[in-house]
């Protein structure tokens, strides 16, 4: 289970070796994405996300309540393929 709270953002990342697919139960985020983050996509309930292996992407809750999503993975050891990308941080703004 994910959750971000009002004004809460991911550092900007993508998994290396698995697919993710968010369904989002209550309130809304807005998601960057693409190689250079360029791509936004607005969010709300019972929206679901489909994020392909190795797209960085980035979450924000510019909403004023939580944002809570169920997300399901290719890999159990996801963690693992997590890859940092603080060069895209600052192309989305706070």
């Amino acid at each position: 289970m994910l959750r971000i709270p009002p004004g809460g953002r991911a550092k900007a990342h993508l998994h290396a070796d698995h697919e993710t697919a968010i369904y989002v139960i209550e309130g809304s985020a807005v998601m960057y994405w693409g190689p250079a983050l360029e791509h936004r996509m607005e969010t709300n309930a019972g929206d679901l996300i489909y994020i392909p292996a190795g797209v960085p992407h980035l979450p924000i809750n510019t909403g004023q309540t939580e944002a809570v999503a169920i997300l399901a993975r290719t890999d159990p050891h996801e963690q693992e393929s997590v890859v940092l990308l603080p060069e895209l941080d600052a192309l989305v703004p706070e």
